[in-house]
This record gives C-alpha cells, structure tokens and sequence, in this order.
C-alpha cells in the first residue's frame, strides 16, 4: 500500500446519493485537488479499486453497472501524483446503501395529530414485524436521514420531537436496516404529515384589557396612598392640638361657679371667660326677678407672670 504523505486531501461523493436499489446503476466519483496519475477506491471490507488515468483529470470515477448485496457499505478514495511518490491521505468516507425491496416496508404514527402549535412535544413511532433493526427518521425534502435509533423489545423505535416549530412542519417517513446488513435497507413505509401552527399574537382587544386592568390597579394604589396620608396627618394635628392645650397649663374650672361660655386664647396663652355670679341677698325666697343677674367679666392670665 501506499504511504500517504502531505498533499491535500481528495473527497468523494455518490451519484445517486440515495434510493439506490439491489440491481440500480450507481457512481462514486473521486475529486482530486491536484491532478494525479492514480486514483485508488478502498471498500472498508478489505478490497479496493486502483484505476489508473491516460491523461491527467481533475476527478475519477467508478461505476457499479448492477448493484450486488456486496458492492453496499463504506467507501474512501486516495490519489498519488503524477511522475512523483506524493500520495494523499484518504477521503472522508461514503456510505453506499442499497434497498431491498423484499424488506417489507415499516408501519408508522404520530401524536398529537396533525396540527399542533408551537412548543409542542410531538411523538414519532415506528415499527416492523419485530426484526432486530436500526430504524431510521427521515423528512421529505432532506438528504439524509435526520433522526436514527436501535429498536426496543417488538421492534419498534419511538422518536420524540421537543418543542417543535414551523420548520418541523413536513410529510415524516420511516426506513430500518437489520442489524446483521447495516447496509442493506427496507423502502420508505407509509408517511404522516405533521403541521406546526405558529402562536398567535394577543388580539387588540385582550391587549385593551390588560392596560385597562393595569390602569385600574395603578389608580387603587394611588387612591389607598391618598387616603393613608390624610389619615396620618389628621392624627398628627390632633396629637399636636392636646400636646399644646397641655403645655399652656389650664386650670380645672369651678362647675359651680364658673360656666365657661366662649373661651378665647391668644399666643400669650391669655384666656377670657365671662363667669355668672349671683351677690348674696336677705331677701326671703320668693319667685324669681325678671332681670337678668349681673355678669362679671375677669382676666385670667395662665401664662404665668407678666
């Protein structure tokens, strides 16, 4: 064999790149970087291809006119440039599957439904006639499969979409390779169609609700703010009235002798009372004079002296 050296490495592609059937035609081309004299195409079972090249190319290729059961599995391909001992290193590799249409083709289910929305987990089940297998996911419009999993006890394989988007959205089939022919696999079985809904944006109307709701608690809070401040500064004065009555030192009145009638104050703590005075008479008791007793005005200075 070749001992490869640092040249660039050539890469391979198949043609075509799926749905190739036991007796199909298929292609797997080889693209040199450089041109080269020899190109070599290895089969990872052991065996390879050496094709040589009359005049120097910039790609080489190796047809499979009828397909076989052993031309399917793992391919590379190495190049060694003309008129020197530079030798690739080999290509990424390709895998050649072959459908076998006598594989009966496997069963498959979706829950939810159909139409779900947004952020929904969605399962995906598939199943065969419990062969031991490798089932495969795939989705109209990609390449390769997007999702691949070991069957449980019954053979059948459960995939689970996590909280999907309308780029989930698409028609969902299902394919397995036996475990004892891993490239060797059944035809696409049956299809569900899964349709991602997007969200809806809240209405106008339920956005005029929440701010009118908003409005409305923004005004309690407002009102029960007034009504605590006004509760608080009519204790406040009331406390200060009695500290100040306190501090002016008022004398108890006499209910005997004294009725008070309209109690005045200035800043000297100077209060005016008109007291009502009957004078001491000899006279026997009678009925009552008409007139009225005489009234006697006095100042009371509280304030101590001045």
């Amino acid at each position: 064999l070749l001992s490869p050296v640092l040249v660039p490495r050539p890469s391979l592609s198949l043609h075509p790149s799926q749905g190739v059937s036991l007796g199909d035609n298929v292609t797997l081309r080889c693209h040199l970087p450089r041109l080269a004299a020899w190109v070599l195409l290895y089969h990872e079972g052991g065996w390879f291809y050496t094709k040589g090249k009359m005049k120097e190319q910039d790609a080489a290729e190796f047809s499979f006119v009828s397909t076989l059961r052993v031309h399917a599995g793992r391919y590379r391909c190495q190049y060694r440039v003309s008129e020197s001992a530079e030798v690739s290193v080999k290509s990424d590799p390709v895998e050649l599957v072959l459908t076998d249409l006598r594989y009966p083709p496997s069963s498959i289910s979706l829950h939810p439904e159909q139409h779900v929305g947004t952020g929904t987990n969605v399962t995906i089940r598939c199943w065969n006639k419990d062969y031991r297998a490798t089932f495969l996911l795939h989705k109209d419009g990609s390449s390769d499969p997007i999702k691949h999993q070991n069957s449980s006890g019954g053979g059948i394989a459960t995939f689970t979409l996590f909280g999907v988007t309308p780029a989930d959205s698409g028609t969902y089939r299902c394919s397995y390779r036996l475990w004892r022919y891993a490239f060797m696999s059944s035809p696409l079985g049956d299809s569900v169609m899964l349709e991602v809904t997007p969200s809806a944006a809240p209405s106008g109307a339920e956005e005029q609700s929440r701010a009118n709701l908003v409005m409305a608690l923004v005004r309690g809070f407002v009102a029960a703010l007034v009504f605590g401040l006004g509760v608080f500064f009519v204790i406040d004065a009331r406390s200060l009235w009695i500290r100040r009555d306190d501090n002016c030192g008022a004398p108890p009145r006499r209910p005997e002798a004294v009725q008070l009638q309209a109690p005045r104050s200035d800043s000297d703590c100077l209060t005016y009372v008109e007291l009502q005075a009957e004078p001491p008479t000899t006279r026997s008791p009678g009925p009552p004079a008409d007139s009225q007793p005489p009234t006697i005005y006095a100042d009371v200075r509280t304030g101590g002296p001045h």
